[in-house]
């Protein structure tokens, strides 16, 4: 393992440990406030299908958020290294899939790139230029190396105390197009 890979884990532990560390208090409320914020901003009000994710390991929840009904909604799901978006709306059931990580019935219908108008993306950190810090998969850097995917506005969502000076990143890291906190919500383009 190289000192890069290691400082990456090493941040990555730490940070993962501090999320963790929230009150359910804390972390409800953090969460309701970065709801609040993304549900103030254009590219949502705008937007009619948005892509999201469930929370997981105390990732900010988006709960709230998907109480707007007039929203088109989906998540992904994992297959192999790759993300499949399906149509979803509270309250339709959830499954067990990849990671622990609650996904929508693949029998649901998937949603085409041309459809997707905002993604929201869970991190754990986001840097100052917009570089994210996910677990390692590399699953949303993937995704987002299509063109038709680099043109849907894209938000990380983290925890202020996430949000940080600057990441170790790889030549394959793309910087996301703006970052979420309870605190803020900023456009790096």
């Amino acid at each position: 393992m190289t000192l890069f890979n290691c400082q990456k884990q090493l941040l990555r532990r730490k940070l993962l440990t501090q999320r963790q560390a929230l009150s359910v208090n804390n972390w409800q409320s953090s969460s309701d406030r970065i709801c609040d914020r993304l549900a103030n901003c254009v590219e949502f009000i705008n937007a009619r299908t948005i892509l999201a994710y469930q929370s997981n390991r105390q990732e900010p929840t988006l709960d709230r958020l998907f109480t707007h009904t007039t929203k088109q909604w989906g998540l992904p799901r994992c297959i192999g290294k790759d993300l499949y978006w399906h149509r979803w709306q509270p309250l339709q059931p959830l499954v067990n899939g990849h990671y622990g990580i609650l996904e929508p019935d693949p029998q649901l219908p998937q949603l085409p790139v041309e459809n997707i108008d905002l993604l929201l993306v869970p991190a754990v950190a986001i840097d100052r230029c917009g570089y994210r810090l996910g677990y390692g998969g590399g699953y949303y850097d993937r995704l987002r190396t299509d063109p038709h995917w680099r043109k849907i506005p894209t938000i990380g969502i983290v925890f202020d105390f996430a949000y940080v000076d600057s990441l170790p990143i790889d030549a394959w890291d793309l910087p996301l197009d703006a970052v979420c906190t309870e605190g803020q919500l900023t456009w790096f383009s």
